[in-house]
């Protein structure tokens, strides 16, 4: 009876409860842009026919993340990745400054990111997107502003940051808008290039096997999973470890492309959770914001965006948020809602329940083992 007990009692104890290690050496940060709740069961629906078919959806550590802002009930990527990468609240438009900053207006405290953190402490870094890589999100990594709009500004912070050389990898698109923004203080991106001795590439497919720090900054169109393969054979030469963002936006104003990004990012997430050691890195999903989609009809067996084209054809040369389809509602705004918070890895147990998307910080911090 008693080794019928023990045997039970082993088979019994389910994966999840097993003791994860408590430290990690690498953390890389997923961050579905606008990516919430409604977005992940859609997209799930959308890609596989069936709700929790995302390869995030199985992992063992959720929770649901609070994204107001210091302010207001309903953020914005800048105070949403703020709060995510600097432990504290902050306004909308803000770039990793403090609540006491006026946007526009009046510089407030200069927070601390983790990539600043990660940089202070020999860690290589990394932060990739496929939007303006000096828009909010990845800019929150890097660099403090009173204002999400002062690209010139913010890019000026990878090339001389605080803490360390700034990051090892800098990828995303925006050059247009970076270099017009630059030009305002009579810079350019070549100037800065030539001053801090860091080639800025045009193009991802530009970059040389021997270029060991690549900042690249396309006009558009960036190719993530490209960008990552790139990125984690660079950043992962450091013995200490590494920090990575990866950002893929997941805006379903346009659900077509929102629901495939965010399919597209699910199946990229899969491939670098099997390529890392998942006792030493720390992987981490959420959104830095929900947004306005509702599944509200519709059956096992039938596309969700059904109706579509039509809708498309119906509405075209007329300026409409909303957009509804007999099983999606989608209405262009970002919304208060939680959103998902999933990990995996060296302590990843400590996302559950219901918390501030500040935790997702305190997470980060405590697995690398530093404290602020």
């Amino acid at each position: 009876m008693r080794t019928f007990i023990i045997l039970l009692s082993l088979v019994t104890i389910p994966a999840t409860a097993q003791k994860l290690p408590a430290k990690a050496k690498n953390v890389i940060l997923f961050l579905a842009d606008a990516g919430g709740l409604g977005a992940v069961n859609a997209a799930s629906i959308h890609g596989y026919d069936k709700p929790q078919s995302l390869f995030i959806q199985s992992w063992p550590h959720i929770g649901l993340s609070d994204t107001s802002t210091a302010s207001q009930w309903v953020s914005d990527s800048a105070a949403g990745m703020s709060a995510i990468v600097t432990g504290v609240k902050t306004h909308n438009g803000v770039i990793s400054m403090g609540p006491d900053t006026v946007r526009g207006k009046q510089d407030g405290a200069r927070l601390k990111t983790l990539l600043m953190y990660a940089e202070e402490n020999g860690l290589s870094t990394g932060v990739m997107t496929n939007v303006n890589v000096a828009d909010a999100t990845p800019a929150a990594c890097y660099a403090n502003a009173n204002d999400r709009r002062k690209y010139g500004e913010i890019i000026q912070q990878a090339f001389a940051p605080k803490f360390g050389d700034g990051p090892d990898v800098l990828m995303g698109i925006g050059r247009s808008a970076i270099e017009k923004s630059l030009a305002e203080q009579s810079l350019s991106l070549d100037a800065l290039s030539q001053k801090h001795h860091r080639k800025v590439y045009a193009a991802l497919a530009d970059v040389p096997p021997s270029e060991a720090r690549p900042i690249v900054i396309q006009e558009k169109d960036m190719d993530i999973p490209a960008a990552a393969e790139q990125a984690l054979a660079r950043l992962s030469r450091n013995g200490k470890g590494f920090f990575l963002m990866i950002e893929w936006d997941a805006h379903t104003n346009n659900p077509q492309r929102g629901l495939d990004n965010l399919v597209g990012f699910d199946k990229l997430i899969r491939h670098i959770a099997s390529k890392v050691d998942p006792n030493e890195t720390l992987l981490i999903f959420t959104a830095d914001h929900s947004f306005d989609i509702s599944t509200r009809g519709g059956k096992r067996g039938e596309p969700l965006l059904a109706g579509l084209d039509d809708w498309k054809q119906k509405n075209a040369g007329q300026s409409t948020k909303l957009v509804e389809l007999p099983a999606l509602r989608v209405n262009d705004n970002h919304t208060g809602e939680e959103v998902v918070a999933a990990a995996m890895g060296p302590g990843a147990d400590r996302i559950h329940g219901f918390f501030p998307n500040t935790r997702i910080f305190d997470t980060i911090l405590a697995a690398y083992g530093w404290k602020r």
